[in-house]
């Protein structure tokens, strides 16, 4: 069972949908001990990097972090990818994860934010996530905050400046755009992470 985790700021019906799509048991929660259960866990995300605090506040940060340590495939999805960092400028009060080296911040450089629409990737290394996904394949994005460029990172996207489009390290995985709305490509993300080993 995959557990996709409510925290009120997650896109969950087209997530949910999503998955679906790609045949797979998933079920939406809010509740610690299902994820403590889960075989794979999702964390979606749309909105302020605040909305991470619901996830201390009810106990599924320190069920998260002992999934990921037992290998449980995770993956994060736009503010999710963010909240896999130190934080985000975006809430300096709010702590992220910090699986992923650095801070999140604000798009600079006179583009308009936020950044939505289709975007393309530059696939930078081997990954599990993004297996069969090419440079030059075309994913959905809205934010308006983004990751650094690190070690971790598996792709990149270019607006005004590059930023961490899909970042990965073992279990531990991100995609800043929405693969449950990136047509063909997305749902061969999803897949590919559903398949996932622990």
């Amino acid at each position: 069972m995959i557990a996709v985790v409510d925290y009120k700021a997650g896109n969950l019906t087209s997530v949910m949908k999503a998955l679906r799509a790609v045949c797979v048991e998933a079920e939406a929660t809010e509740d610690p001990n299902v994820v403590r259960r889960a075989e794979k866990i999702v964390l979606p995300g749309v909105g302020h990097f605040q909305a991470t605090a619901f996830l201390e506040r009810r106990g599924l940060r320190e069920a998260i972090e002992e999934r990921i340590a037992q290998g449980v495939p995770f993956l994060g999805i736009c503010v999710g990818l963010q909240w896999l960092y130190r934080g985000s400028t975006e809430a300096p009060g709010s702590r992220g994860l910090a699986a992923f080296d650095g801070i999140c911040d604000r798009f600079v450089g006179g583009k308009k934010v936020p950044h939505v629409g289709w975007n393309s990737l530059v696939v930078q290394q081997n990954s599990r996530l993004l297996r069969g996904v090419e440079t030059g394949d075309f994913v959905y994005f809205t934010h308006s905050y983004r990751a650094p460029v690190l070690h971790d990172t598996v792709a990149v996207t270019e607006y005004g400046e590059a930023f961490t489009s899909a970042a990965e390290r073992a279990n531990v995985m991100g995609v800043q755009f929405h693969p449950e709305k990136s047509g063909m490509a997305g749902l061969r993300i999803l897949r590919n992470f559903v398949e996932l080993e622990c």
